[in-house]
């Protein structure tokens, strides 16, 4: 009997060991993909991973993947706290469907940096924000998604609702292009109600997309340093509606050769507030500076606008400060 009892012991022992080996195993704090990797590996350096998507499950909550040689590393729902970074090219190639899709908690982190992500023209959303408390898009290549209906982002499509309450997003050093349907945007920042978005869009090129950027209420955006031009809509716009206020600031940003408006401010149920300093609107097919419904566009007086059908003016201009 005791010798029975003492097996027992010590198969359960060797049980909850191996279980907290392959447990600390599954959750590296780094893990790897190579483009010559397997799903069925550690993901360690030495034995990378194929896909973002066997890696994630192996990495712990806000652990870091990194991409070790060139490759295509597929479609991935983000559901933790986690950094996904890439020093030489990294692809993210799809069709019919998101390529990232980040469904995460209230408070996690998110970071994306130096990914192309192409959509074959058929791709929905290169990446969609549901949910998350910091998102950061550094060194992204985003081409030829086309969403999925109206007013629906398709580059970059920031959505965020519940359990979000407060988004901060960060875009940096980011081109996002050739992303072309009826009624999609290369950036889209819709929160809904409940929801607050607080974005800085710092070195961001936005072109040749159905429409360049389009901020709705509940998101506060301000774009520096920025070009939004050869859109085929509207070059920016910002709509308040009843979800809440939409304030954009744009600051050393060219606005130039879309096809529709420039700058668009719209109230549509919401106030809405857009202000330019030193920025650039030129050549657009509609109005450079078009404010509707009581929405105000304000200008400090140090703004280029010409060559528009017609160029528009701000609501109010207070001067600079």
């Amino acid at each position: 009997m005791r010798k029975s009892v003492q097996l027992r012991i010590f198969a359960m022992v060797l049980f909850a060991l191996l279980a907290s080996a392959a447990t600390a195993h599954a959750q590296a704090t780094r893990t790897w993909v190579s483009g010559v990797g397997d799903d069925a590996n550690p993901c360690s350096r030495t034995a990378p991973c194929k896909t973002f998507a066997g890696a994630i499950s192996k990495t712990a909550p806000c652990g870091e993947i990194d991409v070790l040689d060139p490759g295509g590393f597929g479609a991935l729902t983000i559901t933790k706290c986690i950094s996904i970074e890439a020093e030489e090219f990294a692809g993210v190639l799809v069709s019919g469907t998101n390529a990232f899709v980040i469904a995460a908690g209230a408070n996690d982190n998110v970071v994306i940096r130096n990914i192309t992500f192409e959509g074959l023209g058929t791709g929905l959303a290169g990446i969609k924000v549901i949910s998350a408390g910091n998102v950061h898009i550094e060194s992204c290549w985003i081409n030829n998604f086309i969403g999925n209906g109206a007013n629906t982002g398709s580059g970059i499509d920031v959505e965020p609702s519940s359990p979000t309450t407060n988004l901060n997003l960060s875009i940096k050093d980011t081109i996002v292009r050739d992303n072309l349907t009826a009624n999609t945007f290369g950036i889209l920042i819709k929160p809904a109600a409940g929801v607050t978005v607080k974005a800085t869009l710092d070195r961001v090129r936005s072109e040749n997309n159905t429409s360049g950027l389009r901020v709705e209420g509940g998101a506060t955006v301000t774009v520096r340093d920025s070009d939004i031009s050869n859109n085929k809509g509207n070059g920016v716009i910002a709509v308040g509606t009843a979800v809440g206020a939409a304030v954009l600031n744009l600051q050393t940003v060219t606005v130039d050769t879309n096809t529709s408006n420039g700058v668009s401010s719209v109230n549509s149920g919401g106030a809405t507030t857009v202000t330019i300093s030193n920025v650039s609107v030129w050549n657009n097919g509609g109005t450079g500076l078009n404010a509707s419904g009581g929405g105000a566009l304000i200008s400090f007086k140090n703004n280029s606008v010409q060559g528009n059908a017609p160029d528009g003016a701000p609501t109010s201009s207070p001067g600079q400060i």
